[in-house]
């Protein structure tokens, strides 16, 4: 594979300059995805810098299998690099994540919304405080394992949903800024499945290649938020009462923190309809249910809102767009109405169950694959 680009023709990252002149900071989780970008770009001869970050308590860590960032997966980042010859660095960003995205997590769990801090940790961690990193370290740009497109359009740089619709992160990404996606790089997005990303992997012989995704938010062992909250804020767990829409007390939870909207499972109060829970009111220290029909939602109030498109979020008084209100749904047709440049009111065209606040609300093009932008849902109608 040659190593040099002509004059003028632009390499895979975008410039037009030889690989081996062009810096790439490759952000190394430790797992299959980054591993096999950090090597397909020291084979091709890019100057890459591999850069790990070590978010949480490093003895925690060692001792808990399938989260990112732990002890075992900075291991592996090293041994990648060791494998592939280029330099790799470990970042103690410990305090970092916690003020930006532990904190919040805890606070507005306990405030009875249901948040996404892995779109927090992209946002405020990798694509502000990393990418950062990679500017002092003169970097070209920066590049990571997502599974999603960045094009060069006719306006600017765009944001679309990958290739393989199964594993698209565009729900996690939502709120790249645009300064942020012109340094960015996603080498993964083109690739129809994860088979491809693993057979490349053995490809380049990295230990990593049969390694198990990961499965949970990295700091929340076993999917158990409650257990992480009460961590962080003892004492937060107080019992109240659980509540049916038309008044009638049936029975007593143990802490809103153990709840969350759309809940069916685990609410101890047998004997009637199947209810969900629709509501959490923390200052009554009420879990709300009702029936399935009550979790319909076809307004949903958006904030701090990141707008990607070509013409500003206020030029007109409604877009017409796909919106994605929880990561595991479709998305679905809606209206989009402007009421700043960061706020908004969405309207579905048919109804969502389940919209919960903290959730993202993630706008997509009608017809293609590009991503809009999108907001978060702060409260409910």
């Amino acid at each position: 594979m040659a190593l040099d680009t002509p004059k003028n023709e632009l390499n895979s990252m975008g410039f037009a300059k030889a690989p081996k002149d062009t810096r790439v900071l490759v952000a190394m989780s430790g797992g299959v995805d980054s591993s096999v970008v950090a090597a397909q770009l020291a084979s091709e001869g890019y100057d890459v810098v591999g850069i790990t970050l070590q978010l949480y308590d490093h003895g925690a860590a060692l001792a808990k299998k399938g989260a990112c960032c732990a002890g075992r997966d900075i291991h592996d980042a090293r041994r990648v690099a060791e494998e592939m010859g280029f330099p790799h660095y470990v970042l103690d960003y410990e305090n970092k994540f916690r003020e930006s995205v532990i904190d919040e997590f805890a606070d507005s769990y306990l405030a009875g919304a249901t948040p996404v801090p892995c779109i927090r940790c992209n946002e405020r961690v990798k694509f502000r405080d990393l990418l950062e990193t990679a500017k002092d370290l003169d970097a070209d740009c920066m590049a990571t394992g997502h599974y999603i497109q960045r094009f060069m359009g006719p306006n600017k740089a765009e944001l679309h949903k990958a290739a393989d619709g199964d594993r698209d992160q565009s729900y996690f990404l939502f709120s790249t800024k645009q300064e942020q996606l012109d340094y960015l790089r996603f080498p993964l997005g083109h690739l129809r499945s994860k088979a491809e990303t693993r057979e490349l992997a053995r490809k380049f012989g990295l230990p990593v290649a049969d390694k198990p995704d990961s499965q949970d938010i990295c700091f929340v062992p076993n999917g158990s938020y409650a257990a992480v909250i009460e961590k962080l804020r003892p004492g937060a767990a107080d019992p109240g009462q659980i509540v049916h829409l038309d008044g009638e007390v049936l029975g007593d939870h143990k802490g809103v923190i153990h709840y969350t909207v759309g809940q069916r499972r685990g609410l101890g109060i047998g004997g009637r309809e199947p209810l969900y829970v629709v509501k959490l009111d923390v200052d009554k220290k009420h879990v709300i249910v009702g029936p399935k029909e009550a979790l319909a939602t076809r307004k949903v109030p958006v904030r701090e809102i990141n707008w990607l498109g070509d013409d500003p979020f206020e030029s007109r008084e409604e877009w017409h767009v796909s919106v994605r209100v929880r990561s595991t749904r479709a998305p679905k047709e809606a209206i989009v109405r402007p009421l700043s440049a960061t706020q908004a009111e969405v309207e579905l065209l048919s109804p969502e169950e389940g919209v919960a606040p903290g959730q993202a609300c993630v706008f997509y093009e009608t017809e293609g694959t590009r991503i809009w932008g999108g907001g978060w849902i702060w409260r409910g109608y």
